[in-house]
């Protein structure tokens, strides 16, 4: 959520942070602003709306300065406006802050720097930050900070600026991440990590209430108590060009048809001759032997990966397994123990939810594995072990390529396991390896039968629409399927919704009679997943029910099934035979270009859908 940039340096920073924001824009995209510094003056523009608003404001008006902050917002506090939006002055107008988080004690402060005279102007949380630390500047502003983020409850990363500092770029986290960019004469802040990739490839993760000083030439961390914290910097392994388009029309498909080539990239990092290779995850291999039950915890794409780990693990690790939504996780009495393996999902690593789910399991006595792409994010430092995904750079706010990455661990995790507990003989685990072992090529095929413009799936979404439009804009889509694929159900509806914004659910096919065959008339789109399984003629009685009440089918199923041809499918889709254990790596690709094709076709922002952000760092 938000994303920061801070630079200084002697290049003209407002370059240097639009371009930075430019590569945040997933992260929020409500509003977006700049401060610079130039002739002791803080130079102000911001602007609702995208990016491109501010960019347009800035070439009538641009600003110089070598030193500066910029933002791009995705709004808790207060709606989207000029005014709400970032950076933040205080009453002098000497000090700009921008922030990423919630401040939970803000209307508490709020009121008391009110009664000391202080004006706001805003009707965000983040104002009070900038009061604050004027509250406590006596020359210093990073004494300043360090005295004023005391008195913050609730998240925050901040980076801050004072015009009578010019040498002197600030910042400070707690459960919001911030990055510092070292370069040479010029160093940088962000929130992620392509804000600052055109620019270098060695960074520094900040820890939870570490306090940063920048000037062009040096850096200086503290903790709130003021000592000095020593940190080794880690060098980026993939480049700037991992996060373009590479001519695609969006992020999206681009990532899309990058699965392919990041699981056969897995794989290949993995598997060795000596088997199943994760020499990042720390956890003793006794310690896992003596797991009696796992514990998946995750958020939205994420929790789709996790369900279906949870019928990998039970049928091959032989683990009662159960899934959980970080957010309640950590609202109730999870019994989770010293018995119970604890293992969090999350592409970025800072997911808030999942941080304080992880953090509530190591309480309780949990070992606590974190699956995540991004290296050095809070997840992987604060889980006692660590599995990266290594899907690179994903931009786009829906998420494709790190849920197949994510499953693509999910699948090796509960083999290694398998194996370490004996609960799959060798043959048989050799044989699952060796399938595993042909999905990159299997992928690679179906993602090439749709890489023409006018492709079958591109066919059907055009049909949707003209049905759609026929009746008054009225129909949805459900989503079928059982066993292993039910998870695909639902991420599939989840990606229509997200960026379509049409109404979509996903059932487990036998709950149809239990309510949502309601639903079904001359009206609604169904989608069923129905492969060839445990439950294939069970998918097929399902197919019956829908079509027997008006309903219209989208058939995904195994290439040469001649059996669903008898059942009156409306559309057909394809994927290569695989083992039903893998299918799901398979069945996910026309989901979710279906939802791709079908944004495209109503004009929907595909790659920023309204409302969203790539990473949920607040709660």
């Amino acid at each position: 959520m938000c994303g920061i940039i801070g630079y200084i340096g002697d290049r003209r920073a407002q370059d240097v942070l639009i371009k930075g924001l430019s590569r945040l824009e997933y992260r929020g995209y409500d509003s977006a602003g700049i401060v610079t510094l130039k002739d002791n003056k803080l130079c102000l523009v911001k602007k609702q709306g995208k990016l491109r608003a501010l960019i347009e404001e800035l070439k009538n008006n641009p600003l110089e300065g070598t030193l500066g902050i910029g933002h791009t917002r995705w709004a808790t506090h207060g709606v989207p406006s000029d005014t709400n939006a970032h950076p933040h002055l205080d009453c002098s107008g000497k000090i700009a802050v921008v922030h990423n988080g919630i401040i939970e004690n803000y209307l508490e402060l709020k009121k008391a720097l009110s009664k000391k005279g202080h004006k706001f102007v805003s009707e965000t949380d983040t104002e009070i930050i900038a009061h604050l630390i004027e509250k406590f500047y006596k020359g210093d502003i990073e004494e300043a900070v360090l005295k004023a983020v005391k008195l913050l409850k609730g998240s925050y990363a901040i980076a801050v600026i004072h015009k009578n500092e010019p040498d002197k770029l600030v910042g400070a986290r707690c459960d919001s991440p911030l990055i510092i960019g070292l370069g040479k004469s010029e160093n940088f802040l962000a929130s992620d990590v392509p804000a600052v990739l055109d620019y270098t490839d060695t960074v520094i993760y900040l820890e939870n209430h570490e306090v940063i000083g920048l000037t062009k030439d040096s850096i200086r961390i503290r903790d709130l108590s003021g000592r000095v914290i020593r940190k080794k910097p880690t060098k980026i392994k993939w480049d700037i060009a991992q996060a373009e388009k590479g001519g695609y029309d969006h992020f999206m498909l681009k990532e899309i048809f990058e699965q392919a080539h990041i699981l056969k990239n897995i794989l290949e990092e993995r598997l060795n001759n000596s088997g199943i290779v994760f020499e990042e995850l720390k956890i003793k291999t006794s310690d896992l032997r003596r797991v009696k039950r796992i514990a998946i915890v995750a958020c939205g794409t994420a929790y789709h990966a996790g369900l279906t780990g949870k019928y990998m693990l039970e049928e091959y690790a032989g683990l009662p397994s159960w899934v959980d939504t970080s957010s309640e996780f950590r609202y109730r009495n999870p019994i989770v123990d010293k018995d119970t393996l604890v293992v969090i999902v999350s592409q970025s690593g800072e997911t808030a939810d999942s941080l304080a789910a992880l953090r509530e399991a190591r309480k309780r006595g949990s070992k606590v594995l974190g699956i995540c792409n991004v290296l050095g994010s809070s997840i992987a430092r604060e889980a006692d072990g660590v599995i990266y995904t290594h899907a690179g750079p994903e931009i786009a706010v829906a998420s494709t390529k790190a849920y197949t990455a994510q499953l693509a661990i999910l699948y090796l995790f509960t083999l290694y396991l398998a194996g370490i507990r004996k609960t799959v003989s060798p043959g048989k685990l050799g044989l699952l390896i060796r399938e595993f072992k042909k999905m990159p090529a299997l992928m690679g095929e179906l993602l090439d039968e749709y890489k023409s413009e006018y492709n079958i799936l591109a066919a059907y979404a055009q049909e949707f629409k003209r049905y759609y439009l026929q009746k008054h804009n009225k129909s949805c889509f459900l989503y079928l399927a059982r066993n292993i694929n039910y998870p695909n159900a639902l991420e599939g509806a989840l990606k229509l919704k997200e960026i379509s914004y049409l109404s979509a659910e996903g059932y487990p096919a036998g709950e149809m009679k239990h309510g949502p065959i309601a639903l079904i008339d001359e009206n609604p789109w169904v989608v069923c997943i129905v492969t060839r399984s445990k439950t294939y003629d069970k998918m097929l009685s399902n197919i019956q029910e829908v079509k027997a009440r008006g309903g219209i089918v989208i058939a995904i199923t195994t290439e040469g099934d001649k059996t669903i041809l008898h059942y009156n499918i409306n559309y057909l889709i394809e994927i290569p035979k695989t083992e039903e254990l893998f299918s799901p790596l398979l069945v996910v690709i026309p989901l979710q270009l279906l939802a791709y094709y079908v944004a495209r076709e109503f004009g929907c922002d595909i790659d920023q859908p309204r409302n969203l952000a790539k990473s949920v760092t607040v709660e």
